[in-house]
């Protein structure tokens, strides 16, 4: 099958003989299998070139300070070497010339949502695993979308392309380990086919690192107990894996062999919610912190109002000077979104940790154990909560109808004075 013209092509064939192309895809079961992955191609950095062509032939790094770390970049820079979630000061020493722009959420979300209904067009039986990869369940579908599964995936690139402006790589399998695996073969701009019986083959000869869910400690673990490659699984006795590693033997067996029997879902729920902010300079003083912990409360909270959830976990995030990360967590008696709830169980977890001479360089907040948000708020430990509560919610309609600067807090007032006493 051609990618470029839906034109049947000649498992001889080179090029597709209608137009010219040499984006073939041939393989056994291209009729058959209808499971599928697509990962938009370095979405963040795909979407700032595409709104600055000026951009278009430099590395780009998507990011913050040079004290944050790295959210995406595109191939230009990781053919340098740059990596996500990697330093921003290593990512620059790596690639100098990179171009390093701030993330715009806004942009990256609008084209997600555009996406996944690109998704919907063609079955129902989407799960998107974050804003700009998914699976696609497209069993059944031939006859609606008068097009074998593959044939449909190959136009809905091309749509991409032209309606969103970016590239997505794919992967075609029998189940949702296989297409996630397959589309990593083939990347950037990629369409890659795997079936199970020649996954068995392909896997047997890749470290154990290369199967998706095993992490860096897992894969040590597994090499000095003396599983080097994904053959050394496949050839093990699973109850001997069961009894090294209990269920994660059995997984470790049956993602060995290609086996996979997970249904792609369409009612998976956001598991938190959360905002972090990294300083341009260490930061050790408790004040500054504190104001710094009311920033991403609030950041938080609006983005748990805007998917109407609330928690009744409340989670703080510190990271040192020597990028230790340190979490701390308290389950709260109600559920909130609200802001200055947040702040409130968040603080004391803070103080704990705000030992004279620690300095931190980043912080954050987040809420988990998520429910529906509900319009009445009230809290037994603390009946004042709903009157804050109603004050907030007029401060977000203040804020909305006239801008962000409409109602802004002390503290945001102070750290704006902070900010600019450093410029």
């Amino acid at each position: 099958m051609c990618r470029d013209c839906d034109a049947d092509v000649s498992e001889h064939s080179e090029t597709c003989p209608n137009c010219g192309s040499y984006r073939i895809v041939s393989h056994p079961e291209l009729e058959t299998l209808s499971i599928a992955h697509i990962d938009c191609d370095a979405f963040f950095a795909a979407i700032e070139k595409r709104d600055n062509p000026a951009l278009k032939d430099k590395p780009v790094i998507v990011g913050g300070g040079k004290r944050g770390v790295v959210a995406t970049c595109c191939y230009l820079a990781r053919l340098n070497g740059v990596r996500s979630a990697m330093p921003m000061f290593k990512a620059l020493k790596a690639c100098p010339e990179a171009v390093v722009v701030k993330p715009r959420r806004e942009a990256y979300s609008e084209a997600s949502r555009t996406i996944r209904t690109m998704f919907q067009s063609l079955t129902p039986k989407v799960q998107m695993l974050s804003v700009d990869e998914g699976f696609l369940d497209l069993s059944g579908t031939t006859r609606v979308n008068e097009a074998i599964p593959a044939r449909s995936l190959a136009r809905l690139a091309r749509d991409i392309e032209t309606e969103v402006g970016i590239t997505i790589s794919v992967g075609l399998s029998e189940n949702k380990f296989l297409a996630k695996t397959a589309s990593e073969l083939d990347k950037p701009r990629g369409f890659a086919v795997l079936s199970k019986h020649e996954a068995v083959e392909m896997l047997s000869e890749k470290s154990v690192g290369f199967l998706h869910g095993v992490g860096k400690q897992l894969a040590k673990k597994l090499e000095r107990d003396g599983y080097r490659l994904v053959g050394d699984l496949q050839s093990a006795e699973p109850r001997d894996l069961i009894r090294r590693y209990g269920e994660t033997g059995l997984w470790l067996h049956q993602r060995s062999l290609g086996i996979d029997n997970r249904p792609v879902r369409t009612d998976t729920l956001r598991k938190s919610v959360s905002a972090e902010r990294t300083f341009n300079e260490d930061i050790s003083d408790y004040k500054l912190l504190e104001d710094r912990l009311w920033q991403v409360c609030e950041e938080t909270s609006v983005r748990a109002k805007r998917s109407n959830v609330e928690g009744s976990t409340v989670t703080l995030k510190l990271k040192s000077k020597d990028f230790r990360n340190l979490t701390r967590s308290v389950t709260i008696p109600t559920p909130t979104n609200l802001a200055n709830v947040l702040f409130r169980y968040a603080k004391p977890l803070l103080a704990r940790e705000s030992q004279a001479g620690r300095q931190y360089r980043l912080i954050g907040i987040g809420i988990s154990h998520l429910t529906d948000a509900r319009w009445e708020t009230r809290d037994l430990v603390d009946p004042s909560v709903e009157k804050r509560a109603k004050a907030e919610r007029a401060s977000d309609a203040a804020r909305s109808k006239f801008g962000n600067g409409s109602v802004v807090t002390g503290r945001s007032i102070r750290l704006a004075k902070h900010k600019a006493q450093k410029s």
